[in-house]
């Protein structure tokens, strides 16, 4: 029996098998989870075929977390497949490449600072409040982050985006906890994610990662990623909550 076992489980933000929200869909599956996933636009035709290699092959449901329609129908939109959500797995985020990363965080336009806010951060909270009439106490929200404690080359406005969204999880813990629902976040180091790939000069955190984090680092391997992911999900952290878990290699705990 997985630590999932009985558990309907909601990925949002699954696009590529080579995506971290893959990997947890692909784990939460094997302990025992329905898994439902999502996305949008012009990524959805491609969520749909990659979601084939899965077994059962989740339903995909259509949601752009900026969309307030999109919103308002999820939890009908989920009742067509399950009758509640025990987990949400919130794993979408987005800053412009071209104005906002790669250095250009002093120039970079208010729009496209709204844009990498509402998408990366408000997000959050957004999904949690649509799914919240389908969750009972025992529930688990979990995001993903690049730690934003510090700043990091390149990361400019997805970092304070990135911030937003940890603080945002806190206060998500504070105002859920009543209802027995946590919110966790999970702090990856750097990984070979299309998301990554976006980011200009992203591959210096390779180099960051190689030298200093004490465990060593696989960018290339979603599994203790995904894995921390699944734990936060289960019941094995059934009072953790407001709490960043670092998934890393070690790195966050060392110095220059």
């Amino acid at each position: 029996m997985g630590i999932l076992e009985g558990k309907n489980i909601l990925v949002a933000g699954v696009t590529m098998n080579t995506s971290i929200a893959y990997r947890v869909a692909e784990i939460a599956q094997q302990e025992g989870a329905t898994v439902l996933v999502s996305n949008f636009g012009r990524a959805l035709s491609l969520t749909r075929r990659i979601v084939k290699r899965l077994d059962p092959e989740p339903p995909v449901i259509e949601l752009d977390v900026t969309n307030d329609e999109h919103l308002a129908g999820l939890a009908d939109a989920v009742r067509e497949h399950v009758d509640h959500l025990d987990g949400v797995v919130h794993s979408i985020a987005f800053a412009n490449p071209e104005t906002a990363l790669g250095g250009k965080f002093l120039t970079t336009p208010a729009e496209d600072v709204k844009t990498a806010i509402h998408v990366s951060a408000y997000s959050l909270v957004s999904l949690a409040m649509a799914c919240r009439p389908l969750m009972g106490r025992g529930g688990s929200i979990v995001g993903l982050t690049f730690d934003a404690r510090q700043s990091w080359p390149h990361y400019d406005w997805m970092g304070v985006a990135k911030s937003a969204l940890e603080s945002s999880s806190r206060y998500l813990a504070r105002y859920l906890g009543p209802d027995g629902i946590r919110s966790n976040i999970v702090a990856a180091g750097p990984l070979e994610t299309i998301a990554k790939k976006a980011i200009p000069g992203a591959t210096d955190f390779n180099d960051i990662w190689g030298q200093r984090a004490p465990l060593g680092w696989d960018e290339r391997n979603l599994d203790p990623t995904a894995k921390g992911v699944v734990a936060l999900l289960s019941d094995w952290f059934p009072s953790t909550t407001g709490e960043m878990v670092h998934v890393d290699g070690g790195l966050h705990s060392t110095g220059a």
